[in-house]
This record gives C-alpha cells, sequence and structure tokens, in this order.
C-alpha cells in the first residue's frame, strides 16, 4: 500500500509542470472549441475524454465541416493511432502480474508527456504513478479548454481569431525542432507540405473533406517513411531486476 502511495504522490509532482503546460495550450484549444460551437462542459467534456491537441483539433474541424460521424471517428483514430504503438511499448514496463483493468486505465490515460516520463522511471512501472500524473494533468488540460470556451464568449473577435493562431505556434514549436536534429524528419515534413500543397490542387478531390485529405496523407507519407528509414531502438534496458523507483532522464 505504501508503495502505491508513493508512486502516486510521485507521479502528481512530475504531473504538476505538465498540467501548467497543458493548461496554457489547452487554452488555445478552447478558442477552437468554442469557433466549432462548443459550449464550456462540452468543451470540458472533450478534452477530459480525448486527451490529444492534434486528436482534438481534428474533431473540432471536422465538426465545423459538419462531417458526418463516421468520418470523425476515422480522423481521431488516425491522428490519435501513436497513443496505441505507446501504450504498447509502455505495457512491457509493467510487471507481469499488472492486471488488465490497470493496463487499459493506464492506456486511456497516455498523452506525449506522460509516456515520456513513465517511460524513464527506473525498473518495472507501478500503474499508480501514472494515475498520480493523470490525476493533476488531464484536469489541468480539460479545464483550459473549457476555460478558453469562457474566454472566447467575452473576448472580441479580433482577440479570438489572434489566440486561435497559438495553436499553429505550438505545432510548428514541436516541428522544427525535430526537424533541425533530424534530416530524414526535416525531409518528411518538407514533403507533407509539398504532398498537401499538390492534394489542394486537385480538382477530383475537392468532393473530400480537408479533414479527410490530412488523415490519408498521414498515412501515406507515415506509412512510406517508417518503411524506408525504420527507426532503431538501441535502448534495450531490463526492467526485470529493478524497483520502481526514480527517472532513467
Amino acid at each position: 500500500m505504501n508503495r502505491n502511495k508513493n508512486a502516486f504522490i510521485n507521479g502528481v509532482r512530475d504531473g504538476i509542470p505538465i498540467a501548467l503546460g497543458y493548461f496554457a495550450v489547452a487554452f488555445s484549444l478552447g478558442i477552437v472549441a468554442k469557433k466549432a460551437g462548443l459550449n464550456p462542459v462540452q468543451g470540458f467534456l472533450s478534452s477530459l475524454l480525448n486527451h490529444a491537441s492534434a486528436g482534438e483539433y481534428a474533431e473540432f474541424t471536422v465538426i465545423m465541416a459538419n462531417a458526418p460521424y463516421i468520418e470523425m471517428a476515422f480522423v481521431i483514430l488516425i491522428t490519435n493511432i501513436r497513443y496505441m504503438l505507446m501504450s504498447c511499448a509502455l505495457s512491457q514496463r509493467f510487471d507481469p502480474g499488472t492486471s488488465n483493468a490497470h493496463r487499459f486505465l493506464v492506456g486511456f490515460g497516455i498523452t506525449d508527456e506522460i509516456f515520456g516520463i513513465s517511460i524513464g522511471r527506473i525498473g518495472a512501472l507501478n500503474p499508480y504513478y501514472n494515475y498520480g500524473a493523470m490525476a493533476i494533468a488531464l484536469p489541468g488540460w480539460s479545464l483550459g479548454t473549457a476555460l478558453g470556451i469562457v474566454a472566447g464568449n467575452i473576448l472580441p473577435a479580433s482577440i479570438v481569431s489572434a489566440l486561435s493562431v497559438a495553436l499553429y505556434g505550438m505545432f510548428i514549436a514541436i516541428i522544427i525542432p525535430a526537424a533541425r536534429t533530424d534530416k530524414i524528419v526535416g525531409g518528411v515534413v518538407i514533403a507533407s507540405f509539398l504532398a498537401s500543397f499538390a492534394v489542394s490542387k486537385i480538382p477530383q478531390l475537392d468532393r473530400m473533406s480537408d479533414s479527410m485529405k490530412i488523415s490519408l496523407l498521414t498515412v501515406i507519407i507515415a506509412g512510406v517513411a517508417a518503411a524506408l528509414f525504420p527507426s532503431k531502438d538501441d535502448d534495450g534496458f531490463d526492467t526485470d531486476n529493478r524497483e520502481e523507483g526514480g527517472s532513467r532522464i
């Protein structure tokens, strides 16, 4: 019991900076949610159940386009499919005796940042560490979205329009550092821009929604890049003989 309590407290501690960052980003996302017609309660629940900026932005884009639910489900699946891979990787860090219930709950709460701090733990991962991080980070994300919607209802339209650009800035901030340090990533980013521009100029694809075009391009470009430039994992650490403890990072 004490071990689980300590792991939970450590998760809360490590999740505080994540929650603060989430709040700022989700506030800008809330502005987009407001433009899609969501109220604060709907925005809060959306972020609580789909805690991924790219996935939620795709969701709100589909809502604004009045696209069918099946398209929304497909777009969100493609946008968030990386979390399935993260969950599979993280499941290897649990003690073999960890129940499926714990594995599913941890998988539900996976985000890029929570995955980062979890995979960096030394030894077998205690699911209560993830629960602690989720307990502080996910409400921060959801509250930020709700307050962003509230601000969108109060602030002048010109300011709302300016704040909505912040989300694009976040995506650029994610892409540029990786593209500068890895030529392959940089090449894939450039190819994505060119392919997106080329597809927008094809008249035969005008009947297809923008979100569907982006999803298909994502699958095709990511698949080709993975086939041509497979990532090599040199980490190879042993989790069987170490206790859950501090960070490897």
